[in-house]
């Protein structure tokens, strides 16, 4: 499931690029590239949280989701930022990548008011 996100902002680091590829990555479920479309030395890597982090419902307001035309939790498609470092893998669930399954329109958005960290290792 190869898609197309197009995001209303470009994501913190990769300015002035909004358009990316999101590929799923071989041999390990839930695990996504996300790659500049005109740039393919910019990639991401996202983890489908539901598959790292159990009990990872973040709550989004209703301007977030106005400005993904999300009408429905399920139009919603959920990923979190993977960092790989020395002393292993962090997700950030404090400001998840959320697209509109339907349409690819995405944002990485910051929850506010939820007690999510910023850096969370996986175990």
């Amino acid at each position: 499931m190869s898609a197309v996100l197009d995001f209303i902002a470009a994501p913190p680091g990769f300015e002035p690029h909004t358009r990316f590829t999101l590929d799923p990555v071989d041999g390990a479920d839930g695990l996504f590239s996300l790659g500049a479309i005109d740039d393919d030395a910019l990639r991401l890597y996202l983890l489908d949280p539901q598959h790292v982090v159990a009990g990872y419902a973040p709550t989004l307001s209703d301007e977030q989701a106005g400005q993904l035309g999300l009408t429905a939790p399920d139009d919603a498609m959920l990923l979190v930022v993977a960092n790989p470092g020395s002393d292993g893998v962090h997700v950030n669930l404090l400001a998840p990548i959320v697209a509109n399954r339907a349409t690819g329109v995405a944002a990485q958005l910051i929850l506010e008011g939820q007690d999510y960290p910023l850096r969370a290792a996986l175990g």
